[in-house]
């Protein structure tokens, strides 16, 4: 989308912006999800006390995944580790740690079939609350283009091809959101 008008084309421009934010967003938050399968992301934000100060666990140590349901996080410090257990424990992330003196094991117990159904009503949730922000971001573009219009600083034609212009791209946003939604169900959904 470019226009001529400098205010337009500020207007447009802000649009990808705004949509590629929620987007990420949402991926990020569907990275958080557990779906039966470990994933390091899960503990980026457990913080550890260490020597008082509160620290994420990602920069205490390597966290490996040696099988599919399995994460082992091997401290640089060993005298860390039963820190780092309690504070897992305590950010509640439904996983058990278990501490053998050198690593600490996290294993991700299988997912029932409620389980993985209450997974992906929450995805679905995820996914319209993305798809709120990406239509009221069209929403804000579409009353810029009608008041630079109502100013007369762009012409009524302009105008209609800049909102046909909004509507394709966030028919594609929409289709994005959709695509990374039906992949995430599909993944909670295999066993």
């Amino acid at each position: 989308m470019t226009y001529e008008n400098p205010q337009l084309q500020k207007i447009c421009d802000d649009l990808p912006i705004k949509c590629n934010k929620a987007i990420d967003y949402t991926k990020n938050e569907y990275s958080l999800l557990r779906a039966g399968r470990a994933n390091s992301k899960l503990l980026e934000k457990v913080s550890v006390n260490y020597y008082g100060t509160m620290t994420p666990i990602t920069q205490m140590g390597n966290i490996s995944t040696p099988e599919p349901r399995m994460l082992v996080i091997t401290l640089w410090d060993k005298s860390a580790l039963g820190a780092a257990e309690k504070a897992i424990l305590a950010a509640n992330l439904g996983l058990t740690p278990t501490n053998d003196g050198n690593v600490i094991r996290l294993v991700f117990p299988e997912l029932t079939e409620e389980r993985r159904k209450e997974l992906v009503k929450q995805v679905k949730k995820m996914a319209e609350e993305c798809k709120v922000t990406v239509r009221n971001a069209r929403r804000d573009t579409i009353d810029g283009i009608k008041k630079l219009k109502n100013d007369k600083q762009i012409s009524e034609d302009i105008a209609a091809d800049a909102e046909k212009d909004v509507d394709k791209a966030i028919a594609k946003f929409i289709e994005t959101i959709e695509a990374m939604t039906a992949e995430k169900e599909k993944e909670i959904m295999s066993v």
